[in-house]
């Protein structure tokens, strides 16, 4: 019998509690959400519940998720209104039963081993607070290769470690097919709205904290891209909110107590993390530049020195960033 089936065979599931919550928001995804529910209703943990959360659509995915909670006793409904995701998904998490939430969008699909895949690393790494797979997007007509290479960076961090060390690169691991300890996220203070992408600052947070991350090296969530999504929309999960994250964190983080940041990379990405940089506080030192224009002149009243110059920068502490857009660049540096 598959695992998860009838009593729970993951000690989170006691009780009366599940042994996971799936946190569902919903915005007007009337068009993808039929997918999506199928593919939790192949889900082969049974023993789970659904969290989903109405943020005050228009499009007739109430009347959806009412179908859905009154064919499967599993599936909760809370319709707060339009309330905005960070505050749905606080609203969510409060009322998940389950120590171990996992995340969901309406618009993707999850593969049938999604939760048991999840849950058994957790078994195997009790330390783990956070529990990502990889991804893949779809449909693939749709992705550009910047889409492409973002994907194969993502599914390349697979430990800890790896995960850590790019943190302030890109997000990376997916919010939609990660699993969390619920204690863990409402200690830390749950999701936080501001000018940046929500998960993105979670994750920095768990990791400032000290929390522990690890992934399924599988890919067990399909991310759908359309033109609709928040990260297409939304200024929040623009390069510059990004930039403006990466600075505050940066700040607290590698660069903390006072220890001055030199920027590879004079051009546009690497000004900008500059101006977000000092706006939050940071010593500034200088930045490096391969372009022989540039060597030699100032950029915002700092020098541009060659690359031959950070070795001796490093010893003296500064903390080196890596701050182009190029592809392949950043690997190069």
């Amino acid at each position: 019998m598959p695992m998860g089936l009838g009593t729970s065979a993951y000690p989170w599931g006691m009780g009366d509690s599940p042994a996971v919550s799936i946190l569902l928001p919903v915005r007007d995804a009337g068009a993808w959400l039929g997918q999506c529910r199928a593919s939790l209703e192949r889900q082969r943990v049974a023993d789970h519940e659904i969290v989903a959360v109405n943020d005050g659509s228009t499009d007739g995915s109430a009347e959806l998720l009412d179908a859905w909670a009154r064919a499967d006793r599993r599936v909760r409904v809370l319709s707060p209104g339009r309330v905005g995701l960070v505050a749905a998904l606080n609203l969510g998490l409060a009322a998940c039963q389950a120590e171990i939430v996992a995340r969901i969008d309406a618009d993707d699909v999850a593969h049938p081993r999604w939760l048991e895949r999840c849950l058994e690393r957790f078994g195997a790494d009790p330390a783990a607070a956070v529990v990502s797979c990889r991804v893949r997007f779809f449909p693939r007509s749709r992705l550009g290769r910047g889409f492409v290479l973002y994907e194969r960076w993502l599914n390349g961090l697979v430990e800890h470690g790896e995960m850590e060390r790019e943190r302030f690169v890109e997000s990376p691991l997916p919010h939609p097919g990660t699993l969390y300890r619920r204690h863990t996220v409402l200690h830390m203070g749950g999701y936080r709205e501001g000018e940046w992408p929500e998960d993105h600052e979670l994750w920095l947070r768990l990791f400032e904290a000290g929390v522990r991350f690890a992934k399924v090296p599988e890919p067990l969530l399909f991310q759908r891209e359309h033109g609709a999504r928040l990260t297409r929309t939304d200024p929040r999960y623009g390069t510059r909110a990004f930039l403006r994250l990466k600075a505050r964190y940066l700040v607290r983080g590698p660069l903390a107590g006072g220890r001055p940041a030199v920027l590879w990379g004079a051009g546009p990405t690497g000004r900008r993390l500059a101006s977000e940089l000092a706006g939050n506080g940071a010593l500034l030192e200088a930045f490096v530049d391969i372009d022989p224009r540039k060597i030699g002149r100032r950029v915002r009243d700092l020098p541009v020195l060659p690359p031959e110059s950070v070795p001796a920068l490093a010893a003296d502490g500064a903390v080196i960033l890596a701050a182009v857009a190029s592809r392949g660049a950043r690997r190069l540096i």
